[in-house]
């Protein structure tokens, strides 16, 4: 989405905000199956494992030190100053280019959920998705789980437009209030909720990834959800879904609710 040049009330719309979540979609099955063809290489999340050359032995993970050092890179091409970016290591450099003037769209807030984002990802989705093993290919694969990361935060974090979005509903809007103001998490949730949405999302990504995850030939024929025969797939399509179903949904709503809750103040 362009926040740079967008009108605020049309980056705001509902329809638009789920386009960019399904491109979203797209982008983070594909870094997916991009890291599953890497081993597990479990060495590179835990942390004083490596000693750095030039440096004593540092207390983070390879990954984590890997991380800083592209977010600084990052940082100082004032990725960091989009407000839909969110980093996850710190202190980052200020940017080397001039600032640019993003429009007001969300109210200001703290809310950053990369720490349990990373979480999951190292001690769930990694696990799941990739042979138990370690191939050397260190480098490659902390390379991809940073893709992956960084387009998880992205996707979760963009939940605060869509709560926005759907603060700004004229019929909704005095129940978010009233809600907000009784700090009601239950209900802002189940206000915020639309399951129908949800299992559309899931059925999608399953045909996405049955799609994307193929290793077609000339002689093969695209996968039909009436008969999903999973070989020649590059990826679990269960991991897929379940990412988004465990955690990517759950973790986005709480960024809704948390982002509702300092709506007022």
């Amino acid at each position: 989405m362009n926040f740079v040049t967008g009108n605020p009330r049309e980056a705001i719309s509902l329809d638009k905000l789920r386009n960019v979540l399904i491109r979203l979609e797209d982008t983070i099955i594909f870094a997916l199956i991009e890291r599953s063809q890497f081993a597990h290489n479990d060495i590179i999340y835990k942390p004083g494992a490596y000693k750095y050359r030039g440096s004593d032995e540092l207390s983070t993970s390879f990954l984590e030190y890997f991380l800083w050092e592209i977010e600084k890179v990052h940082a100082k091409a004032r990725r960091y100053q989009s407000p839909d970016e969110y980093p996850f290591t710190g202190p980052l450099p200020d940017p080397v280019i001039p600032p640019l003037e993003y429009p007001r769209i969300l109210k200001p807030n703290n809310i950053n959920v990369n720490s349990k984002i990373m979480e999951f990802y190292i001690n769930h989705i990694v696990p799941s998705l990739c042979v138990s093993d370690d191939d050397m290919n260190h480098g490659s694969a902390a390379t991809r789980d940073i893709d992956c990361l960084q387009a998880l935060s992205h996707r979760i974090h963009y939940g605060k437009y869509v709560a926005e979005a759907k603060f700004q509903d004229p019929d909704l809007q005095p129940k978010y209030i009233q809600l907000i103001k009784a700090k009601n998490r239950k209900a802002i949730e189940d206000l915020l909720t639309n399951e129908k949405v949800e299992e559309a999302l899931l059925r999608r990504l399953r045909r996405k990834a049955l799609t994307y995850g193929q290793d077609i030939t000339e002689s093969d024929s695209i996968i039909e959800d009436k008969n999903p025969i999973h070989k020649h797939l590059k990826i679990d399509v269960d991991v897929v879904v379940e990412l988004y179903e465990k955690w990517v949904i759950p973790l986005t709503k709480e960024v809704e609710v948390e982002y509702l809750l300092q709506r007022l103040d």
